[in-house]
């Protein structure tokens, strides 16, 4: 449970951190001073400041404004999720100084907020071509380009009241053999169940690294007509390129995810607004947690492709015209572009905070269904505890 914490805090401060250096970055390039710029959330541990020219470091949370220094202050602090940056005039304020984001052209203030979205499908794009170059696992055949390893047979569907379902096999499993005959190829295990019908046979599964035996009979379904298990096969393994071929499939991957969550989330909304079933799961940070777990079993090529996954979803979720996130503090400049003039500060800040309200309130909601849904994840952790 403690390595499943490590992970989580890792990627999530990871996610959050490069989110912040890309706003931290363009606001630097377009003349805006930002204050500070910290690894965690406060309180302050230390930090580096700049006087007469020299980089001098310093302990403690002192108020940043009364921290004397010619440049931004660059800080570790005690809370590690990812990181933060005060940017100058974000709130409005100094508009008459240069340096203020306040004072700059609307698009350049747009290009700021935009950065740290940009800033996490960039990651997005890295962690899938890293995971390319050492090795990512995927559908394999004769015609794969790559070097191929660890292949396996690999439950990837299951039908409804099939014999699969009834033994409680579960997508992912992999199959090592049947009544101690290894199973190599897709062909061979159709064929042995298909000549085996009401005849019991015995599989050995591969489940995240735990081996299982299960009993179960042929029966035969209406789509093909013959004895079948009752599930849908691929043949995976684990894929590797060289890096050039690597970076190509990352940003290939990168788009391919942009477009299937957006078309995700475009069906979830669609769903809540018109009363239906929203069709998917949806997971808070409790739920992402038990997942991290699942997932860092797998190995680290996986928790790759996961990091990509929740900074592709990070990415898409902030840009949403959404008051509080970047998404709705954008939409506001475009607002204030069509009318001529900004939008008054003080309700600006109004409609923010109710956004962030809701945005809390959601959370709550996720959360507490997380809860009940991985109840047997905090078992767990608490037996540890008082164990």
């Amino acid at each position: 449970m403690l390595f499943t914490l490590i992970i989580f805090v890792v990627i999530l401060s990871l996610l959050v951190f490069v989110h912040e250096l890309g706003h931290f970055y363009t606001a630097r390039k377009f003349g805006v001073t930002a204050d500070e710029f910290g690894f965690g959330f406060p309180p302050r541990i230390c930090g580096w400041k700049k006087i007469n020219g020299k980089r001098k470091f310093f302990w403690g949370n002192g108020d940043p404004e009364k921290i004397k220094s010619e440049d931004t202050i660059y800080s570790i602090n005690w809370i590690p999720l990812g990181g933060f940056v005060r940017i100058k005039g974000e709130d409005g304020l100094n508009k008459e100084d240069p340096d203020s984001f306040a004072n700059k052209k609307i698009w350049k203030r747009a290009i700021i907020l935009s950065a740290g979205v940009a800033m996490n499908i960039v990651l997005c794009a890295f962690c899938l071509s890293i995971a390319f170059m050492i090795g990512a696992p995927q559908v394999v055949d004769e015609q794969s380009a790559g070097a191929v390893s660890e292949q396996k047979i690999q439950i990837i569907s299951i039908i409804p009241d099939s014999a699969a379902e009834k033994i409680d096999l579960q997508i992912g499993d992999s199959i090592i053999d049947m009544n101690g005959t290894a199973m190599t190829d897709l062909t061979q295990v159709q064929n042995y169940i298909s000549e085996r019908n009401n005849q019991t046979i015995k599989i050995k599964i591969d489940r995240i690294g735990e081996i299982k035996e299960m009993e179960f009979t042929p029966a035969v379904i209406a789509e093909t007509g013959k004895p079948s298990l009752g599930v849908g096969l691929a043949k995976t393994g684990i894929v590797s390129y060289p890096w050039y071929k690597a970076i190509w499939l990352g940003l290939v991957g990168t788009y391919s995810m942009f477009i299937q969550i957006i078309i995700a989330f475009a069906t979830i909304i669609k769903n809540a607004l018109i009363g239906a079933p929203i069709g998917m799961d949806v997971a808070g940070p409790v739920g992402i947690a038990a997942m991290t777990g699942r997932v860092a079993r797998l190995g680290f090529v996986y928790i790759l492709q996961f990091t990509a996954l929740l900074s592709m979803n990070l990415a898409i979720i902030n840009f949403l015209p959404f008051p509080a996130l970047d998404g709705g503090r954008v939409f506001l400049l475009l607002v204030e572009k069509i009318r001529g003039r900004a939008i008054n500060q003080r309700i600006e800040q109004i409609i923010h905070t109710i956004g962030f309200g809701i945005l809390l309130l959601l959370i709550v909601v996720v959360t507490g269904r997380d809860v009940l849904k991985f109840k047997e994840f905090f078992v767990n952790i608490w037996q540890k505890v008082i164990g």
